[in-house]
């Protein structure tokens, strides 16, 4: 075996040593899914059939983990994203208050939500404009304080 041979196999080496060393971190892995204490009063069916689409699988008790989401250093974002999304609006849980929830609208039609990321793993949750459009007026009338 030649000498760049040598090195390309130590290189996958450490690398698969690393990944498989990431397994063993146990954040990101404890995926729970809390029962389903109360949801906002919705304005119409067909918002709560958006919501449930384009972001109930972080922004609510109803989580659907993939199976990547078990994978390290996957996990560790999904967890992440997760953990952050149902503490700045959580559907499930519409017996706390949310200070930012009167600007899910917004970032509905400004397309900071759902994100990018969440649209290519989700492809049901990227919404046309029409939807895009229905969903940020429902949660306008969902959510207005």
């Amino acid at each position: 075996m030649n000498v760049a041979v040598r090195r390309l196999f130590k290189a996958l080496a450490w690398v698969v040593g690393i990944f498989l060393l990431m397994q063993l971190v146990p954040y990101g892995r404890t995926h729970s899914n809390p029962p389903v204490l109360r949801e906002p009063l919705w304005d119409s069916p067909r918002t709560r059939e958006l919501v449930v689409r384009a972001c109930f699988d972080c922004h609510s008790n109803a989580t659907r983990w993939p199976r990547y989401s078990h994978v390290a250093p996957i996990s560790w974002v999904v967890q992440w994203d997760v953990d952050i999304a149902r503490s700045v609006i959580n559907f499930s849980e519409w017996n706390l208050k949310y200070d930012l929830a009167t600007y899910a609208g917004s970032s509905v039609r400004t397309g900071n939500m759902p994100p990018v990321k969440f649209r290519m793993a989700h492809p049901e949750a990227d919404l046309n404009p029409q939807e895009t459009l229905e969903l940020a007026r429902g949660l306008d009338a969902t959510l207005k304080p």
